[in-house]
């Protein structure tokens, strides 16, 4: 079973922490990672409303020139809205609007 498999489910089960897990996990060994592990990691991270954590995510991404999508984010800035961080999220927004 491939670790973005479990970071989904994880994701899904809102199980953010294990997701967060399984992710350095994956890093650590030197995994793959793709736009569809950061996008299941990022959504953890909203669903938990971990917005730090999300933003984290979402500049290890860019560091590492994986290419964002919608998913990533609504994802991202979805997590600053609900942890309050709007500040954040109009800085994403622009951000983002920027790169399209």
């Amino acid at each position: 079973i491939s670790f973005n498999a479990m970071i989904s489910a994880c994701e899904k089960g809102g199980e953010w922490t294990k997701a967060l897990q399984l992710f350095s996990e994956m890093m650590r060994n030197k995994g793959e990672s793709d736009r569809i592990t950061f996008n299941a990691s990022i959504s953890a991270c909203e669903k938990g409303f971990q917005w730090e954590k999300a933003v984290h995510l979402f500049s290890v991404m860019a560091r590492s020139r994986v290419v964002f999508d919608t998913i990533t984010s609504s994802a991202v800035i979805a997590a600053c809205e609900k942890g309050g961080a709007w500040e954040q999220a109009l800085q994403l927004l622009s951000a983002v609007a920027k790169n399209r």
